[in-house]
């Protein structure tokens, strides 16, 4: 499990108003020697498995820690907005791909970070920081 990803995860949730979103259905894990070069990893739960389970969509975001630990915060946002990015606005359990017609790139995530800080100082303004 990684706790603090949860967190981090909520409170990007919380700020960019993802209501699409449940983060209660998703988990976070940190991965340790893995042979990935990825900062992290979203994996889904398949609509066939859903129905064979009798459960609803859930995902995971996996962290490669050797890699996304070393990072400055504002970079792990980055890459945990990118993973986010992923997710549907129908929360399926479906995964988008980054060429998709809603784009996943350095562009995307840039722009929607800006709006989390810009978001998130402004929360903190108003004494509603402490909410996220």
């Amino acid at each position: 499990m990684a706790p603090d990803v949860e967190r981090k995860i909520t409170d990007i949730v919380s700020a960019l108003s993802y209501g699409h979103i449940n983060e209660f259905r998703i988990f976070c894990m940190r991965s340790y020697n893995t042979k990935a070069n990825a900062y992290a990893r979203i994996w889904n739960l398949p609509k066939i498995w859903q129905k064979a389970l009798g459960v609803g969509a859930f995902y995971i975001i996996e962290v490669v820690s050797q890699h996304y630990d070393k990072l400055p915060e504002s970079e792990k946002e980055k890459v945990l907005i990118h993973e986010l990015l992923h997710i549907p606005k129908t929360f399926s359990g479906a995964l988008r791909p980054h060429g998709g017609r809603v784009r996943i790139d350095e562009r995307a995530v840039e722009k929607l970070h800006k709006a989390y800080i810009e978001r998130k100082k402004a929360l903190e303004g108003s004494g509603l920081g402490n909410l996220l």
